[in-house]
């Protein structure tokens, strides 16, 4: 028997044992897994030449908010994906048509960058500029004196969004974001991006419905979900409902925080001491939709279109916060500084209640 013959057994063993402790080894250390978002947009079919939605004087006189040089001395930050390339060019027409001070580069009030606040932009992509567009022109149109800083993640990943909200966090007070998906185990292992003192974290509850998402789930944000406005043939405003689409409920994984947990009214949702979204709501039917101008074409138009989606709502209570001048958090939102209108009629899996529920929270803040 030769040499090779006899060690041949030993050997296979060898390799055997080696490809087994690698295989063990991979088994129990998994390659990370990525997660995705997208953007809670609501589009009204067709794009026109003239706005049709509503205009920011009608929102601020349902809900009787401030006007003027309002959001002095701050930054609002939007956080979203891709690249807008026509986003200036869209806020400056959008800011003539409705009166609204220039928000430009040049003037110092707007700013765009990538997520690491270099020029290098991410590729475009028409969804997601719409939402841009969306996004800033309505946090300009709340808070019209307020600059304006656009953060452009390279996708639509959370490790390029959340690199994106780091860069926010660092220059800006009030951060909005539009963007969410569903709820996972190891979400809570990204709360800390929404934890910089002083800035406040706005996230869209989603739109469709229960159960409650993420980022909107995080104890560290403020969840902002979606109503209808109602107007009778004359333009009147005659109330507010809850969106059927908007959404809420008590989140599978995250702990309600202690300033919502010993909330007088938390008890009556049913979460048991888990996270209840959404905390807060404005207008988010796209029957109720806003005008949003966009020339990126958006399904082959572009022009003004007609949006809904808590992607309205939460750049609104960005910028309605950033006119207070000082952190909305948890403690405010649910504290007595704020004036709600309660919406106790709809549902969206979950009743409207007299209070706080998981369709709007605590309902719209007014005044």
């Amino acid at each position: 028997m030769s040499w090779f013959r006899r060690i041949a057994p030993l050997l296979t063993l060898a390799l055997f044992t080696a490809t087994a402790g690698v295989t063990a080894a991979v088994a129990d250390s998994p390659a990370p897994h990525e997660h995705y978002v997208d953007h809670p947009i609501r589009v009204r079919p067709g794009a026109t030449a003239a706005p049709a939605g509503l205009a920011p004087a009608t929102v601020q006189g349902v809900y009787n908010f401030p006007t003027g040089a309002v959001g002095g001395g701050t930054t609002i930050a939007i956080v979203d994906a891709y690249n807008d390339p026509s986003a200036e060019f869209d806020l400056g027409v959008f800011s003539t048509q409705f009166g609204l001070p220039p928000c430009t580069t040049a003037n110092g009030c707007f700013t765009k960058v990538n997520q690491s606040g270099g020029i290098k932009y991410p590729r475009a992509n028409s969804g997601w500029a719409l939402e841009i567009s969306l996004d800033i022109q309505w946090a300009h149109a709340i808070a019209p004196a307020a600059k304006i800083l656009l953060v452009e993640a390279a996708s639509n990943s959370f490790t390029n969004l959340m690199a994106a909200e780091d860069y926010a966090s660092a220059h800006a007070q009030y951060v909005s974001n539009s963007w969410g998906g569903s709820e996972f185990s190891g979400e809570a292992a990204y709360d800390s991006h929404f934890a910089r003192a002083g800035v406040s974290y706005f996230v869209s509850s989603g739109d469709n419905g229960a159960p409650a998402g993420y980022p909107s789930a995080s104890p560290n944000v403020i969840s902002v979900g979606g109503t209808t406005l109602h107007f009778d043939s004359s333009g009147t405003f005659t109330g507010e409902t809850g969106w059927g689409s908007s959404g809420g409920g008590c989140s599978a994984y995250e702990t309600a925080n202690t300033i919502q947990a010993n909330f007088h009214q938390y008890s009556q949702v049913g979460c048991g001491g888990k996270r209840a979204t959404p905390d807060v709501s404005l207008d988010a039917d796209p029957a109720s939709g806003v005008s949003v101008y966009d020339s990126t074409p958006y399904n082959g138009q572009s022009g003004w279109f007609t949006v809904g989606g808590t992607s309205v709502s939460s750049p609104m209570w960005a910028a309605r916060s950033a006119g207070t001048g000082i952190a909305v958090n948890a403690a405010y939102v649910y504290g007595s500084s704020i004036t709600f209108r309660d919406i106790i009629t709809g549902n969206n899996g979950n009743p409207c209640l007299v209070g706080l529920d998981l369709v709007t929270g605590r309902g719209s803040w007014t005044g």
